[in-house]
């Protein structure tokens, strides 16, 4: 039987060169550990054929402790100089400045593992590093670290941690993708492990925040907590107000179906699309999104259709642009839907339609800076997407309804955007 070096890379066998040894991997269970340990070969176990060739060794020598030529576990690589240290003591074969010069390689080698091992500590992927509020916002969005964490803790009994990703990497990976619209390639250089794992994890984890974070961010308020804290601007003309809702569309990859491809068509963008409604109340707060309709699909009808209706109690407003053509519907709830006025078929409006005008759109564009708010911190909501995201599943949520979902979550828990509301000046026609 021919006789091979088991050393990670090492091509050596017997006879291959001169001067070249073999040898055995100890039978005494400490040192066979420490052995096993410094190969650092995956789900291995030696057998009694296993050998170790003297270019493994110092000075090409047996001292009962093979070196590895590199080392990835900081534990082992102390443990292995710690050995060279005491059992260099022991040989005789060596001079008393050899000795010295490798108690020194030793100690250099501790030394640098100590940096190494701090270096890691602080990982930028690492918990404590998110502590840093700038590189939070790069990569979250989030504004806080207790934030941050306060998801994670809500998450994490559905998180496992696996042999590559801790529970909190996994999170961290998903709310990055939905950040900076990153490709599962680069993140998986970034985390070092395959593409296949990343998408997996971002897929399990956005289903586990819509199902988790979502209910819990994303509700109807009570009429009364509106009531409450209304902001000025809206008090003064829209004391009613319940909702201002628009609608916004994400840019998809053309489908190769004709009938899809002509469904998604939006004459507005002039490419395929997803649009989505959405509701927020007058203190800026996300209150309702639909899922995805094809960009085809008019404001009108998505609204009558996606269940926002339901929501409405007698007596509230909706404040909507001129597309929302939905007297009748929203009539039925004894509610009241503000649009602005109609010029077709006029010269010009009315100073008392020009007054209402002014005074809706001053309010109503505070939508469309929630709106603005989310695409602008979590750039997935841009597109494009690929079609492998409008495949539904159990929850009839496709992922793109889902990422859109969570999105909207992620936004409402940014500092109050009533603040903005109350010190928006109003907005000419």
């Amino acid at each position: 039987m021919v006789i091979a070096c088991c050393a990670v890379g090492c091509t050596n066998r017997q006879g291959c060169k001169q001067n070249l040894s073999f040898y055995r991997i100890p039978l005494d269970k400490d040192r066979r550990r420490r052995w096993i340990a410094t190969i650092n070969r995956k789900n291995w176990q030696p057998s009694k054929y296993s050998r170790i060739c003297s270019e493994h060794f110092v000075q090409g020598k047996k001292i009962n402790t093979y070196i590895p030529e590199f080392e990835e576990d900081t534990e082992n690589a102390v443990a292995v100089c710690d050995n060279i240290s005491n059992e260099i003591m022991c040989q005789t074969s060596l001079s008393g400045e050899d000795i010295e010069i490798l108690q020194q390689e030793c100690q250099l080698l501790r030394s640098e593992t100590f940096e190494l091992k701090e270096k890691l500590d602080l990982d930028f992927f690492q918990q404590k590093s998110l502590e840093n509020l700038d590189k939070l916002k790069t990569l979250t969005g989030l504004h806080s670290y207790d934030v941050f964490m306060a998801i994670f803790d809500l998450v994490k009994p559905f998180l496992k941690d696996t042999p590559h990703l801790t529970g909190f990497q996994q999170l961290l990976i998903t709310i990055m993708r939905l950040k900076e619209n990153l490709t599962a390639s680069f993140l998986s250089y970034l985390f070092g492990v395959h593409t296949s794992t990343v998408s997996r994890v971002f897929t399990y984890v956005i289903n586990v925040l819509n199902e988790i974070l979502v209910p819990a961010c994303v509700l109807w308020p009570k009429r009364e907590h509106v009531q409450t804290s209304m902001p000025m601007c809206f008090r003064k003309s829209f004391k009613h107000c319940m909702s201002v809702i628009d609608c916004f569309e994400i840019f998809i990859d053309k489908p190769k179906d004709l009938k899809a491809r002509a469904q998604t068509y939006s004459q507005y963008k002039s490419h395929n699309t997803m649009k989505y409604l959405i509701s927020i109340t007058p203190q800026g707060v996300i209150s309702f999104i639909s899922k995805g309709w094809g960009g085809r699909s008019t404001d009108a009808h998505i609204t009558a259709n996606s269940g926002f209706l339901d929501h409405l109690q007698p007596g509230d407003v909706v404040l909507a642009d001129r597309g929302f053509t939905i007297q009748n519907q929203v009539g039925l709830y004894c509610a009241k839907v503000e649009i602005p006025a109609f010029t077709r078929g006029k010269k010009q409006l009315g100073a008392a339609e020009l007054e209402d005008t002014r005074r809706l759109a001053a309010v109503r564009i505070h939508v469309e800076r929630v709106i603005g708010q989310a695409r602008s911190k979590y750039k997935m909501l841009k597109g494009p997407v690929p079609i492998s995201l409008l495949s539904t599943d159990d929850t009839d949520y496709t992922t793109l309804d889902k990422i859109v979902r969570v999105a909207c979550a992620l936004t409402n828990l940014s500092p109050l955007f009533s603040d903005a509301v109350e010190a928006a000046p109003s907005r000419s026609l």
